[in-house]
Formats: C-alpha cells, sequence, structure tokens
C-alpha cells in the first residue's frame, strides 16, 4: 500500500488530469536483473545475496543486511558486512596483490584494463539496470553513469605512457570509499585507472545502494587479473582497515563533510597519501543578466538525478532588480520536470520512460528532505514552487515514500541547514542580494565548493568576480561538471582535502614521483593549484 504523500510535497493532482494506468517495462523487474548476474557472473553471485571479493577469490563471508529499492519499496540483495578483524585480513591480502601487481609490465597491465572495459560494455545494459532498481536512476543516467566509466578508463589506456613516465606506482594499495550516486563513473573509473597506474585496488560498497552494480563490475575485472578487493561493512567497523592501516599507500574518499572530516584527520595524523572530495553548496550567481532563455533551457537539466550529485547546484544567488526576470525564466522551466519510477511504462514494451529524475535514495531521505522544507518555511522561508506527487509517473498502488517533487524555496533562515548546506535533492533554494559583496558572500556561504557559475552579460564583470568565487571550477553562464578525461578536479576550502584529480593529476595522486615532489591541492600544510 502506497503511503500517504507529505502534505509539504503534494498540494494535490491537477484539476482535469485522468490518471494513468501504467505498468513495468518487460524483462526490466529485479528478480530479471538478479538471475541475468547469477548467469554472468555465478562465481560473485548466490542465489540470495551477493559476496565479498578478497585474497583473489569470493567469500561467502559477512552479515547480509536487509536492502529495499528506493524505486519501489521492494526487497533486494544488501551488503555482505564483514567484521574489522575480516577486512584487516583483506587489506592484508591486498597487499601482497600490490606487491606483485606493481612489477607487471605497462602493456600487460593496459591489455588487462582494456579487456575489462570489453567485458563492461558487454553487460552495459545490465549494470545500468542494476544502478536504476539499487539507486533509482533513470535509465538515461544509469547509462550515461556506465559510459562514462568504459569511455574515461578508456581515454587513460590510451595515453597512458606520458602519464607515468618517471613514476612509480605506491608502496601499498589504494582503497576507495566512496558515495552511493554514482558507482560506474566515480568509483569504478577510479579503481580502473588506480590498477593501470600500477597499483592494487580496495573498494568498500556504499552502504545505502549499488552493491550488485559494484559486485558485477569487479567481477568483470578480476576475471581479467586486475588486483581488486571489493567489502561491505559500516564506515565505524572498517575505519581502522581502509584508512588506518599500514598497508594502505593512499585513501581515496567521496562523500559528505562529516566523514571526510574523520577521514582527513586520520589521514593527516599518518601522513598517509590522500584524495578527499567532500561536499560544498554550489551556487549559481545572476548579476547584471539578460539572457534568459539561456537559464530556462538550463534549469531542468540542473535537476538531473533529483540533484543527487557533488556538483548540482541547490542555491540560486539573484541581484534583487532582477528577480521578476529571473522567476518568469525559472518558474516555467522547473514546472517541466518529469519525476516517476524509472520502469514504468504505458505498455510493457515501450520505450524507457524519459525522466529528469526518480525517486531519492531512500526513504529516510526523502523524509528528512520534507522536514526541512516544512521547518524552513515554519521559520520564514517563501515557497515559490512545489510540485505535485500525484502528478508523477507510478504504478497502480506502488510504494512512493522514497520520491520528492521539486521544491523551491525563497531566503531560507540562517537557522535551516538549507541555509548553509547542500541537500542532495531536489530542493532550490534562492537568497537575494543588492550589491556584488553581498553576491560574493552568499555565493562562498559554504566554506568552499567544488563548482559554481556565475550569469552576468558582462564579461569584464564575470573575470573580475569570478576568482573571488570559492569554488574549484567557475562557469560563465554554463554549469561545470566533475568532468572526463583531460579535465581536472577538485575543490576549495572544506569540500576538498589531499589531492587534485581529473586528467593526468590523477595518476600523479596515486603514484610516486620525484623526492620532494608537491602534488596539486590541498594539504595540512599547503595549497597548490594545478
Amino acid at each position: 500500500m502506497a503511503p500517504t504523500p507529505d502534505p509539504t510535497n503534494d498540494p494535490g493532482p491537477t484539476p482535469g488530469r485522468t490518471p494513468r494506468i501504467l505498468t513495468l517495462k518487460s524483462g526490466t523487474s529485479w528478480s530479471d536483473a538478479w538471475q541475468r548476474c547469477l548467469t554472468v557472473a555465478p562465481e560473485a553471485f548466490r542465489d540470495d545475496r551477493v559476496l565479498n571479493l578478497w585474497d583473489a577469490s569470493w567469500q561467502a563471508d559477512g552479515r547480509p543486511l536487509p536492502a529495499t529499492s528506493p524505486v519501489d519499496g521492494s526487497p533486494i540483495a544488501g551488503p555482505p558486512r564483514l567484521d574489522r578483524d575480516t577486512a584487516r585480513q583483506a587489506v592484508r591480502a591486498a597487499l601482497d596483490q600490490h606487491r606483485a601487481w606493481r612489477h607487471i609490465p605497462l602493456d600487460e597491465r593496459r591489455a588487462r584494463v582494456a579487456a575489462t572495459l570489453d567485458a563492461l560494455t558487454e553487460h552495459r545494459e545490465l549494470l545500468a539496470l542494476l544502478l536504476v532498481w539499487e539507486i533509482g536512476k533513470p535509465w538515461r543516467l544509469a547509462q550515461a553513469d556506465v559510459d562514462r566509466a568504459i569511455d574515461g578508463v578508456r581515454w587513460y589506456v590510451d595515453g597512458i605512457e606520458p602519464m607515468v613516465a618517471g613514476r612509480a606506482p605506491l608502496q601499498g594499495p589504494v582503497s576507495n570509499i566512496a558515495s552511493w550516486n554514482y558507482p560506474m563513473s566515480v568509483l569504478v573509473h577510479a579503481l580502473l585507472v588506480q590498477a593501470l597506474a600500477g597499483n592494487a585496488v580496495i573498494a568498500k560498497t556504499p552502504t545505502d545502494g549499488g552493491v550488485a552494480c559494484l559486485t558485477l563490475a569487479c567481477a568483470l575485472a578480476a576475471r581479467e587479473g586486475i588486483p581488486v578487493t571489493l567489502v561491505s561493512g559500516s564506515g565505524g567497523e572498517l575505519s581502522e582497515a581502509l584508512v588506518r592501516a599500514p598497508e594502505i599507500g593512499c585513501v581515496s574518499f567521496v562523500g559528505g563533510r562529516d566523514t571526510g572530516a574523520a577521514v582527513a584527520t586520520a589521514v593527516a595524523d599518518l601522513g598517509k597519501r590522500h584524495v578527499l572530495e567532500q561536499e560544498g553548496l554550489n551556487t549559481w550567481g545572476i548579476w547584471n543578466h539578460s539572457d534568459w532563455d539561456a537559464l530556462a533551457a538550463v534549469v531542468p537539466k540542473l535537476f538531473d538525478y533529483g540533484k543527487q550529485r557533488c556538483t548540482a547546484y541547490p542555491r540560486f544567488v539573484v541581484q534583487r532588480e532582477l528577480f521578476d526576470a529571473f522567476l518568469a525564466a525559472y518558474l516555467p522551466a522547473v514546472r517541466t520536470l518529469r519525476v516517476g519510477h524509472p520502469l514504468a511504462v504505458d505498455r510493457r514494451d515501450d520505450p524507457y520512460p524519459d525522466l529528469d529524475f526518480g525517486p531519492v535514495i531512500n526513504a529516510a531521505k526523502a523524509k528528512e528532505l520534507h522536514d526541512q522544507v516544512a521547518e524552513a518555511i515554519d521559520r520564514g522561508a517563501v515557497p515559490l514552487h512545489r510540485g505535485k506527487l500525484s502528478d508523477a509517473a507510478f504504478l497502480p498502488g506502488q510504494d512512493t515514500s522514497a520520491y520528492v517533487q521539486p521544491v523551491t524555496l525563497l531566503n531560507p533562515p540562517p537557522s535551516s541547514p538549507l541555509h548553509h548546506a547542500e541537500p542532495f535533492g531536489p530542493v532550490d533554494t534562492i537568497v537575494l542580494v543588492d550589491t556584488e559583496a553581498e553576491l560574493l558572500a552568499a555565493m562562498n556561504a559554504s566554506n568552499g565548493a567544488l563548482v559554481a557559475t556565475l550569469s552576468t552579460d558582462d564579461r569584464a564583470t564575470y573575470e573580475r568576480l569570478a576568482p573571488q568565487i570559492r569554488a574549484f571550477k567557475v562557469g560563465h553562464g554554463k554549469p561545470r561538471s566533475r568532468g572526463d578525461r583531460d579535465e581536472l578536479f577538485g575543490g576549495f576550502g572544506a569540500s576538498w582535502s589531499g589531492a587534485f584529480v581529473g586528467g593526468e593529476l590523477l595518476v600523479r595522486a596515486v603514484t610516486e614521483g620525484p623526492a620532494g615532489e608537491r602534488l596539486p591541492g590541498n594539504f595540512p600544510e599547503y595549497h597548490l593549484m594545478p
């Protein structure tokens, strides 16, 4: 039975609309995807669970936790959580793999990674379908996540020689702890490039989703001889092994600031190589701007995957005298957003639905967002737009507790988390300013960000203000992203700690260069831009 929609998110059905009776697209059920996993990688999947991969073999250890899909609340495979002693054994085994792998000739490493990419390409649709069920990505975005991983690593395969010239693998394996939102294009991409550079790699499956997709990807890599370890467990239980263990050569983390700060403290104390990508409030400034058609065109794209990504833009900082023109462009655009069950179609053989986003990662996150919006309004924020959950495309009677329709608030109060932190959901906030100084202060509200954009007609104004915006990448009227291939990536302030990545910098971050080398990045003792 579907839960009652939250009243802060659903003002009611659209008058005169006839409800559509939808069905699940043929061949896309979770059981269909699971049976395909059992067929493709029987070594990694059992009838009712996934396995951990360590010491070069799949292990039926760990305590499988129950899990549900954000798509409809139905049961799916959960992570088999290891205890800390077993995790320590896994790390020691990874060091043995690392000591052998770092001496494998580059041509052979490249051949094995290329073969892995071919296998991932062969099973591209299954990997994408797993992403739909496990983390709620619409089909278009799930495929893009898989494709970005494959295409991005191929770029490194083709050009790795000059990147590793004069450099050596680290003294120990790279430990990867990443959030659930981009299992392929962030985590698997990083694993394969790290291995290509001569390192054994360890990955912890995200607690909130993606375990089956990662298990399949790692099974395909392990078949080609890539020294990969995949383990599940709580951060608190495994941090001693995956962060602090002396065998670890580098820690690569993608996640929130609270957890990232704890990891940063640990690696700083140990003097360990690290790459810590953390959240920041990415902002879009509007100052002396008139190209409203361009802004209207980009607004729906900013809601891809419900803004559940590190480079989402949840905050607009708008010159007060332009607010009416801004709303005239923004509101019609945000009303076009398409939300719903990512596999619900009119007829079973119809194409996949073309959605901007589906659910957020789980019902608890949806409730958190509803509560934050309600609290902000109660304390003075002005609701400018609230989508109707009844307008979304759902299967009859399905659980909709993880769905949040777009919400836009004007002037969230300083006491609200929506004022200073990234909501990681489809909630936009708008702050009005009157001076350039106020504009910059509002755009720098979170002590550093990964990306920002300033829309202004005058190029000179952009060139003058952009260097004062505390973001690693600043766009002029266009969104910035994490990037692919040779595009660098990092963050300012509390949004990043350790080495910057992207392009050649990703390889430099996980290899050793000349004595005394200072890597570009944010480190306790220095900050160095590329």
